[in-house]
């Protein structure tokens, strides 16, 4: 057994902070965030080695660089006790090419990290040093519950504040870790890898046997879980992807696909009667992985059996981006990421950077009593309605809709995806019918989709009236019992709305089945 350690460099927790909350200055700028900006991590599983560059807003991040190469490291390992051979040289390949690749790119020292496969190999500690000598880079072996903690954290990256049960499964272990409150609680690594379990004795029957007795035993630690069951790795990806062509699904976002106990259980058995080889061109699913997912079905139908989560989430964020978020101070941990990641998205890209935060003040009123979680949608459409600038003008409001929900953005689900891109899609467009994306309008209901346009329509409205800082702005007003928009143009405002202007007040109007007031006033204040 591998001598096992704790990644360096934890953050230490911090006291609040006057900029906390998702409305406060942005802190993808502040030092602490522009040091994470581009972050190199490399994680040698046993089915897989793969290399992460991230970059961008450290809160949200970016994948600037991602490539995996399927190594099977831990193929054979039950029985030999050694990593597989083949798999060894491959991995070392990889790891060479990975350094190069750092290097070219100019980034820091990589943070390497191994799991199960070198960290119960008799021969991990070569490897190890084979590594080391070879490309100069150091591998930090991690135990399973540290595996566990980081992957939780990497769930905690995309969904702050969030509680419930992460499973990561990997060639051959699984780890279980409780969330809750934005903290990782109890913890516990087992055996029920794919790789491991494919070189179990007695076949099917004497799989389930282990599975189960063996899930009892997780159990006994981890206590009852029925919140939400977090699902982390490749294995459970590929049957959210098997999951979303079964059922048709428009929107291929792996990233917070939703599941439940019923759909995952009609997908095992879609599973078990298909042709594997079909069905893994069908999805895109690589042969090696594709070779796993009957073993994973196995455990994940006992996993729910066993702990009956109240709803099942995909999550593309695991041990690399919990690596990540192990570097961060906690005051960037506290950040809404989808925020962060428009602020940059702004900064970066929009006409006016800054502007979006004026038109949010501007629009306001009229969504003044939505709750939070809407409000935080509206601020990040503000943040992001003039990003898509350089688009064609005839495609720019099909660029956004794609943008909002395809783009790698944390803390969204899918339904928000799709409201934060027809609202983005209404910036440029008073019409949503005839797109490409109409499949996808169905993920929200009628009444989401009209508040999307109004928050489209008064976005297009207000982007007319850009002016300079210390000018007086207008301002908004409204009254929904009465139906009722009013209007109010200070004498900097005046000479802005102009006849386009008016007729997209008057479209904004339409959607909120408003009559329509205004007023020129001396000042904002009168």
């Amino acid at each position: 057994m591998t001598e096992t350690t704790t990644l360096p460099g934890r953050a230490a927790s911090q006291t609040d902070h006057p900029d906390m909350g998702f409305f406060g200055r942005p802190l993808f700028d502040d030092p602490s965030a522009r040091a994470l900006s581009r972050v190199g991590v490399v994680d040698v599983g046993s089915n897989s080695v793969r290399l992460v560059v991230f970059d961008g807003a450290a809160r949200s991040p970016a994948y600037f660089y991602n490539e995996k190469i399927m190594c099977a490291l831990g193929a054979g390992l039950s029985e030999s006790g050694k990593l597989n051979p083949e798999g060894r040289v491959r991995a070392l390949s990889a790891l060479r090419r990975f350094q190069h690749l750092a290097q070219g790119m100019g980034l820091p020292e990589l943070t390497v990290v191994a799991t199960a496969a070198v960290r119960d190999a008799s021969d991990g500690a070569d490897f190890r040093e084979e590594v080391r000598r070879e490309t100069g880079l150091r591998i930090w072996v991690i135990d399973g519950e540290e595996e566990a903690r980081l992957s939780a954290q990497g769930v905690l990256l995309g969904w702050p504040g969030s509680y419930g049960l992460v499973c990561d499964i990997g060639g051959s272990s699984m780890e279980l870790a409780e969330i809750s409150d934005g903290r990782v609680g109890r913890r516990v690594t087992s055996s029920l890898g794919p790789l491991k379990l494919r070189e179990l004795k007695g076949g099917k029957k004497g799989r389930a046997a282990h599975i189960k007795q063996t899930m009892t035993q997780l159990q006994d630690v981890m206590g009852k879980q029925r919140d939400r069951l977090f699902l982390v790795g490749g294995s459970w990806r590929a049957i959210a992807r098997i999951d979303m062509y079964r059922r048709g699904y428009p929107l291929q976002v792996l990233h917070e696909y939703r599941m439940t106990a019923r759909t995952v259980s009609e997908t095992v058995n879609f599973i078990q009667k298909a042709d594997l080889e079909e069905l893994r061109s069908a999805c895109g699913i690589s042969s090696a992985r594709m070779s796993l997912v009957p073993l994973a079905t196995e455990v994940l139908g006992r996993l729910i059996k066993s702990f009956r989560p109240k709803d099942i989430a995909i999550s593309s964020y695991g041990i690399r981006e919990g690596m990540l978020y192990e570097q961060m101070p906690q005051r960037l941990r506290d950040r809404d990421p989808l925020i962060e990641a428009c602020r940059f998205a702004e900064a970066k890209d929009a006409r006016m950077p800054g502007f979006g935060k004026s038109l949010y003040a501007f629009i306001h009123p009229i969504f003044k009593s939505v709750p939070l979680p809407r409000r935080r949608l509206i601020k990040a459409a503000c943040l992001l309605h003039d990003v898509s600038w350089r688009a064609h003008p005839d495609y720019r409001a099909e660029t956004c809709f794609d943008n909002a929900t395809r783009a790698n953005l944390g803390g969204l689900k899918h339904s928000e995806r799709v409201f934060l891109g027809l609202a983005l899609l209404h910036r440029y467009s008073n019409k949503r019918e005839g797109t490409r994306f109409a499949d996808l309008y169905d993920l929200i209901d009628e009444k989401s989709q009209l508040e999307a346009e109004i928050l489209g329509k008064a976005m297009r409205f207000g982007a007319m009236l850009w002016m300079t800082q210390d000018a007086e702005r207008g301002t908004l007003r409204w009254f929904p019992k009465k139906k009722e928009l009013h209007l109010r143009l200070t004498p900097d405002m005046v000479p802005l709305f102009g006849e386009v202007a008016e007729a997209r007040l008057m479209s904004l109007a339409s959607s909120l089945g408003a009559d329509v007031q205004i007023k020129k006033v001396r000042s904002a204040r009168s």
